[in-house]
C-alpha cells in the first residue's frame, strides 16, 4: 500500500462510515415513531428501549450493508473524478489495475468484516431485539399454526387441527407409529391439552388402534395422559427465531425442522446462504461502483450517484425476488441468494473490461 492507497482507502471508509451512521441514526428515529405508543402503554423501561437500539443498529445496517457499500462507492469515487483526480493518478502511467488496488483491499477487509457480523455478532444482536419485541411490542401469540404436521421420531407422527393457548386446549390430535409402510400404530383424541408441570399432554376422547399383523385391538377411552417428543412451542414455527441464531445453532435447528417435515424449510435454507452471499456482495458492488463513478461525466457527481441508487434498487428486488421464488415455488435456496451475485459478477467484469479499454 502506497500513499496514494491509504489517501484512496481512507477516503472511502470515512465516506462509507458516514453513510451507515447516518442511516443506523435515521432508522432507529423512524423505528422509534412508529412504536412509541406501545412502549409507552406496555411501560417499557427507558433502558431496556436503550439497549433495544443498541441491538437494532447491527439489524438494520446488516440489512444494507452491500447497498451502502456501493452508494459509499459511487460517491466517493464520482468526487474524485470530478476533481480530475483519477485522470491524474492515470496520467502518470498507473495502470486501472493498479488504480483498483486500494478498492480491492477495503472491499476484501468489508467481507471479512461482514461475514464475521454476519454468522456471530448480529444473530446475537437479533437475540436480544426479538426477545425486546415480543415483550413489549408484539402481540401474544394466541393461536398455533393450522393443520400442524410434524415428524417427531423416525417412525412416528403427529397431527393438530389447530390450538389455544389461552384456553391451552387443542383440537383433533392423531398420532401415528408407522413401521415402513405398515401403520403399527393410530390414536385420535377430540381435545388435547399441555400439563407444564408434569410436561406430559393430557388427551381426551381418545380412541386408540393397535395393528399387529392381522390383529388390530381397538381402545376408546375418556381421558389418557402421554409424553410425545413436541411440546407447545413447536406448534409455531417462529420464522423470525432463526434471525436469532447463530449459523452452528441455526444449521442444527434445520437438522431438527428438517425430520420433522416443516415445509418452511427454505425459509431457513435462505438464511442460512445469504450469511455468506450478502458479504461478497459488498466485493462485487465496489467493483461495479469504481467501475460505474471512475469515468468524468458532464452531469456530475448527480448522474453517478442516480446510477448508483437505480442499481441498488434493481439489485435489492433482484434479491427480494429469487427469496421470495424459492420460498413460495420451491426454487434453490442456494441459487436464490447467489444468483443476484453471479448477475451482477457479470455486469461488473463487463464494465472493468470496458474501463481497461
Amino acid at each position: 500500500m502506497k500513499l496514494l492507497d491509504w489517501y484512496i482507502a481512507k477516503k472511502y471508509l470515512s465516506t462509507f462510515i458516514f453513510s451507515i451512521a447516518i442511516l443506523a441514526a435515521i432508522s432507529c428515529v423512524i423505528d422509534y415513531s412508529e412504536k412509541v405508543e406501545d412502549f409507552v402503554s406496555r411501560k417499557a423501561p427507558v433502558e431496556a428501549i436503550f439497549w433495544y437500539y443498541i441491538n437494532f443498529i447491527p439489524y438494520i445496517v446488516n440489512f444494507l450493508f452491500p447497498l451502502f457499500v456501493f452508494i459509499a462507492t459511487v460517491f466517493f469515487t464520482s468526487k474524485l473524478a470530478g476533481r480530475s483526480e483519477i485522470i491524474a493518478i492515470l496520467a502518470t502511467g498507473t495502470d486501472y489495475r493498479r488504480f483498483l488496488k486500494p478498492y480491492i483491499v477495503v472491499g476484501s477487509g468489508l467481507v471479512f468484516i461482514s461475514l464475521l457480523a454476519n454468522h456471530f455478532v448480529v444473530p446475537y444482536a437479533n437475540h436480544n431485539r426479538i426477545a425486546f419485541e415480543k415483550k413489549y411490542y408484539k402481540n401474544v401469540i394466541a393461536y398455533s399454526d393450522h393443520n400442524v404436521h410434524l415428524k417427531i421420531s423416525a417412525t412416528e407422527y403427529i397431527y393438530l387441527e389447530n390450538y389455544d393457548f389461552v384456553s391451552n386446549m387443542g383440537y383433533r390430535f392423531s398420532y401415528e407409529k408407522i413401521d415402513g409402510i405398515t401403520l403399527k400404530e393410530k390414536l385420535m383424541a377430540d381435545r388435547i391439552s399441555y400439563d407444564s408441570l408434569k410436561k406430559e399432554w393430557v388427551l381426551y376422547n381418545v380412541t386408540h388402534r393397535y395393528n399387529d399383523g392381522l390383529n388390530e385391538r381397538l381402545n376408546m377411552q375418556p381421558e389418557l395422559r402421554a409424553h410425545y417428543a413436541f411440546t407447545l412451542k413447536d406448534l409455531v414455527q417462529d420464522l423470525d427465531s432463526k434471525d436469532a441464531m447463530t449459523t452452528p445453532r441455526l444449521w442444527s435447528y434445520i437438522q431438527q425442522e428438517k425430520l420433522r417435515g416443516r415445509e418452511t424449510l427454505n425459509a431457513l435454507y435462505i438464511e442460512l446462504h445469504r450469511r455468506t452471499a450478502t458479504p461478497f456482495a459488498c466485493f462485487i458492488l465496489t467493483i461495479m461502483g469504481v467501475c460505474i463513478a471512475s469515468t468524468k461525466k458532464r452531469g456530475g457527481g448527480g448522474v453517478h450517484l442516480a446510477i448508483g441508487i437505480f442499481v441498488s434498487a434493481v439489485f435489492f428486488m433482484i434479491t427480494q425476488f429469487s427469496s421470495i421464488l424459492s420460498t413460495k415455488a420451491g426454487f434453490s435456496p442456494f441459487l436464490a441468494t447467489w444468483i443476484p451475485n453471479l448477475i451482477f459478477s457479470c455486469i461488473a467484469y463487463l464494465l472493468y473490461k470496458k474501463q481497461i479499454k
